[in-house]
């Protein structure tokens, strides 16, 4: 990620470019689908497919893209944004079927379709979507780029800056897809354990927070060598960066944990009635007929 002056707008052709494409794709696809396929799709989630795209955008080409390499909890931000908060509004936004369908008419959509009907791609594509496989590539995604020698070499390389940024974005794809099921996903498991698989993810944040907010030394000295930066200031920021990451991760894991319980509870009381109106006729039915 190439430097800018602190406050500016630093807008790199080819990802702000890239951004704009994915986005008039995704609407030129809900255009061109009928009127059924639109209804099925309510505004909230096109809403949603464009903010993830902003917000990945204000993480990588806003002030915020060269303020990490003076703040810690800028840094954090920016991670957060990535991992957590763009993928799960970009898959809210049904993205597959909306970017497949506004696509060029003809050549583009038929190797589409040809290249998602192949049995190696199905494989790749139920592997990747495998919860154990999306847990494991979120977390081990979140702690690699944290180890101090890897991240002072990713401060110190915009190539490997924006590799970094990157996978985190597809680290964070991959994990929220468990969870949100857009298409084409096939559920392979069962929807309670999604409840253990959201409690689970937060305990490298956590443990990753924690050192960051109680260890009394700095852990990445790279930002030591800044003007002006002292010690002191330096380990504020760190526990800064720390505290907002295990109340941010909190949250943003707990909201859909808690939405997903009521929803598991509705389908297990709607299914318990069920039962109830089956079994009460059978109840009944002798005593009509000893009536009779």
């Amino acid at each position: 990620m190439a430097h800018h002056a602190s406050g500016s707008w630093l807008l790199p052709v080819p990802l702000t470019l890239l951004l704009f494409v994915i986005a008039f794709v995704y609407l030129r696809g809900l255009r061109s689908s009928g009127r059924a396929s639109r209804r099925e799709l309510p505004p909230w989630r096109i809403a949603s497919f464009l903010l993830g795209l902003a917000l990945t955008g204000i993480a990588s080409v806003s002030p915020l893209a060269e303020l990490d390499h003076r703040f810690l909890t800028a840094h954090m931000i920016q991670h957060l944004l990535l991992l957590t908060i763009a993928p799960a509004l970009i898959l809210l936004g049904d993205p597959v079927r909306s970017l497949s369908r506004g696509l060029p008419q003809g050549s583009a959509q038929e190797a589409l379709g040809t290249l998602f009907r192949s049995p190696p791609f199905q494989q790749l594509g139920g592997l990747l979507a495998n919860p154990v496989v999306c847990w494991l590539a979120a977390a081990a995604t979140l702690i690699v780029w944290h180890v101090p020698p890897i991240f002072a070499l990713a401060m110190q390389s915009p190539a490997l800056h924006i590799v970094e940024q990157l996978t985190f974005l597809a680290a964070g794809l991959m994990f929220w897809w468990p969870v949100i099921q857009p298409w084409p996903s096939v559920p392979i498991w069962p929807r309670w354990p999604i409840l253990l698989y959201l409690f689970l993810a937060t305990i490298p944040c956590d443990i990753l927070s924690a050192y960051l907010t109680f260890c009394e030394t700095v852990v990445y000295r790279t930002y030591l060598g800044l003007p002006g930066a002292t010690e002191t200031s330096v380990l504020r920021d760190q526990e800064l960066a720390g505290s907002l990451m295990w109340t941010c991760v909190t949250i943003l894991y707990l909201v859909p944990a808690a939405l997903l319980t009521v929803r598991l509870l509705e389908k297990s009381s709607r299914g318990l009635l069920a039962s109830a109106g089956k079994v009460e006729p059978n109840r009944s039915s002798p005593d009509s007929s000893r009536t009779a």
